[in-house]
């Protein structure tokens, strides 16, 4: 049996509140419900793990199984110090605390350091405890692996509490309505990170080869703490050239490290490990690029990368009652910041959004007393934060005020709402996703939720009220770049019903072109004289006359037609309503198909053509995307995009129009082949392909499209929309 000594102290320790108390409700009464309030102090002669003597030591707390803490990791200490607080909800103390200790690798297995109880039944309530837990591995009991310093606070609840381990775990500072406080000084406190740390990857040499050939297929993967990028795929060399950039959040004010790992692609079975390096932010000055050259551990070769650290975004949290757009001095201070004649500025600064999540009715019952433990998360690309837990509730309030800074007005604002499971991960209940350029300033809506997929409604609405403030001159700069990459989703799968949707897109689209050519081959075939005659004048006029600057004045002619139609309420998107019921009747064949594939065995029949069959899968994607894409530009879809398209198209005939087409051939081509050589870290990119990217798709049309409220669902309509 592990001891652990203790030791009491004089004054009890207050742990962390995440409760409202100006927006405080009475709760039922839950009596075998106990409060466990942590501090995670430090390590003491901890073991070694990593060949140069040292170990990356993390933390973890289980109860019952299940893990419900883990502590930062301290890099290349064996006496770390973390000292981080959690708030645990324990139902029973008749299950002690689970302490581990591991070593991190990136992109191994981590090696375990020892580990220890906490029986709570020996802790006394409403005292604080100094704890030193020795730590032991169960197949060595002789082995000394050291100790951890703990301090430990157990409180009875009389009924339930909001609890949000996550703001606890960052040790979020909360303001209340009782505080007189500058607004931009609450703002300034509640940051939930230091800064951004921007990577662009250059290019790797002398990579170790893995295959038969003496080549590779290398890619990088990067992360830091929680979040992680992996860059494209460079077929068959040593040397490759990624240039990609990569945007990492960074919430320790001395930095951090970022783990970076090689690895060969190999197609139909696992990837080979190349090496792997870190990179010690702490080293860093900040607002300065550093060019770095790094050597792979347990590999060859090196890899060159730039790394800049910059100051942090606005993004925070508050409560309703403390906001920054609400107040008439700060809103106008932040409107003239994002002005006009501000917009050569911090071009990757072009504005601010701020959510309001006020409430939700009607939400799902998941747990088996017809109840849910409801809480919200709202993500801005990789940006996330979320709300407190509203307990056994299925209309909860929340009133929490979200502000993000927007690097993209392209971007979608998604807001999730899942019930929270103590014995399992969260169960997902409804989902909204906003575009930024379709948001009403200042009006409080219910949005009816969706799916996980965001084909078809599920039960539940939800109240935002959202504002945007930004710079169209940035935006529209910013659309001409890449767009930022999210971090590592889900791997993709093959799916039967998504690869027969791309197949009909791609159809539609090359179908498309074919009727056009058959209605111009009806001009040639006389089938209407009319309309012949007219094609035949048009087209000996346009010959005749024709000079190049008329290519992109021609392009117009379809942006200004469509437009004319819709002021005038001829909307002509009808393929959007075709694309949406196609979605709609394969919402429940995607569920059928995933479980006929687990029963049938399928995956492993295929798992020998699987990587293919995802990239067909991926390109026929790809291609109807683009298809639809540019119809989406010229219909208007969404409008910042077609108006700039529409400045592009007319300076373009304008500049065509007044410079020799050999100027400008000679200027492309100057630029093409100095670009390298006037900075030889420069990302390339495709200004088309960017703009297009911020153009959405028809399925994206359809996922962004907002549902009315439906008070009475059927419960057929209701059985087919719930997730399970």
């Amino acid at each position: 049996m592990l001891t652990w000594p203790l030791s009491t102290v004089g004054q009890s320790h207050t742990g962390t509140s995440i409760v409202d108390p100006c927006n405080a409700e009475p709760a039922p009464p839950s009596p075998a419900m106990y409060q466990l309030d942590i501090v995670l102090k430090k390590g003491n002669n901890l073991a070694i793990r990593d060949r140069t003597g040292t170990s990356d030591p993390y933390v973890k707390f289980k109860i019952q199984g299940k893990e419900v803490f883990r502590s930062k990791t301290i890099h290349k200490n064996l006496n770390p110090v973390w000292d981080e607080r959690a708030s645990l909800l324990v139902e029973s103390l008749r299950d002690p605390l689970y302490v581990k200790v591991f070593d991190y690798d990136f992109g191994l297995q981590d090696d375990f350091m020892g580990s220890g109880y906490l029986y709570l039944e020996s802790l006394e309530h409403q005292r604080t405890l100094e704890v030193t837990l020795d730590l032991k591995d169960p197949h060595y009991p002789d082995h000394n692996l050291g100790s951890l310093d703990l301090s430990v606070t157990l409180s009875p609840r009389e009924g339930d509490m909001r609890d949000a381990t996550m703001l606890l775990r960052r040790n979020w500072k909360r303001s209340s309505k009782c505080q007189s406080m500058r607004l931009s000084d609450v703002h300034r406190k509640s940051q939930l990170w230091r800064g951004i740390v921007s990577i662009s990857l250059i290019e790797g040499r002398g990579l170790q080869p893995m295959d038969d050939n003496g080549r590779s297929d290398p890619y990088v993967k990067f992360r830091m703490g929680h979040q992680k990028y992996k860059s494209k795929t460079i077929p068959k060399t040593l040397n490759p050239q990624w240039r990609e950039q990569f945007d990492f959040h960074m919430y320790e004010e001395q930095g951090g490290y970022v783990d970076i790992t090689v690895w060969d692609k190999d197609a139909g079975k696992k990837d080979d490990f190349m090496g792997k390096c870190t990179i010690d932010l702490s080293l860093l000055s900040k607002e300065h690029t550093h060019k770095l050259e790094l050597l792979l551990e347990e590999g060859e070769g090196v890899l060159v990368m730039l790394v800049t650290l910059t100051a942090s975004a606005a993004v925070s949290i508050s409560d309703m009652s403390v906001n920054v757009l609400d107040d008439p001095h700060e809103r106008l201070q932040i409107k003239q910041r994002y002005s006009l004649w501000r917009s050569l500025r911090n071009l990757k600064d072009v504005g601010v959004v701020q959510v309001k999540v006020i409430r939700a009715e009607g939400l799902m019952a998941a747990d088996v007393t017809g109840k849910s433990d409801p809480f919200c998360v709202v993500e801005l690309s990789n940006d996330r934060l979320q709300t407190h837990t509203v307990y056994k509730n299925l209309n909860p309030e929340w009133n929490k005020v979200f502000t993000f800074n927007v690097k993209d007005i392209h971007t979608v604002l998604e807001v999730t709402v899942y019930d929270e499971d103590r014995d399992r991960s969260a169960d997902f209940l409804g989902k909204v996703a906003i575009p930024l350029l379709n948001i009403q300033n200042g009006e409080r809506k219910a949005y009816a939720l969706k799916s996980k997929e965001l084909t078809g409604p599920t039960k539940g609405v939800i109240f935002l009220e959202i504002d945007v403030i930004f710079n169209a001159v940035k935006a529209g700069l910013r659309t001409l770049i890449p767009i930022e990459q999210k971090y590592i989703e889900e791997e993709p799968r093959v799916s039967k019903q998504l690869l027969l949707r791309n197949f009909n897109r791609v159809r539609r689209c090359i179908m498309f072109i074919i009727n056009t050519g058959y209605y111009i081959n009806s001009c040639f075939e006389w089938e209407s004289p009319q309309r012949s005659i007219c094609a035949f004048v048009l087209f000996v006029v346009l010959v005749w006359n024709f000079e190049l600057y008329m290519i992109p004045l021609a392009l117009l002619l379809p942006l200004a037609w469509n437009y004319i139609l819709i002021t005038s309420g001829k909307d002509t998107r009808q393929d959007v309503q075709a694309m949406e019921d196609l979605m709609e009747d394969e919402d429940e064949d995607f569920d059928k198909d995933d479980r006929d594939s687990e029963r049938k065995g399928f995956m492993n029949k295929i798992y020998a053509i699987q990587d293919v069959c995802i990239s067909v899968q991926n390109a026929l994607d790809e291609v109807a995307s683009y298809g639809e894409r540019i119809k989406n530009t010229f219909n208007w879809t969404v409008p910042f995009l077609s108006w700039l398209a529409i400045v592009a198209l007319g300076m373009a005939t304008v500049i065509v129009y007044f410079i020799p087409l050999r100027y400008i051939v000679l200027a492309w081509g100057v630029n093409k082949f100095t670009k390298k050589l006037r900075d030889p870290y420069t990302i390339d990119n495709n200004e088309i392909l960017d703009f297009l990217s911020r153009v959405p798709s028809d399925v994206q049309v359809v996922q962004y499209r907002e549902l009315k409220p439906d008070p009475n669902p059927s419960p057929n309509k209701r059985k087919k929309n719930n997730p399970g």
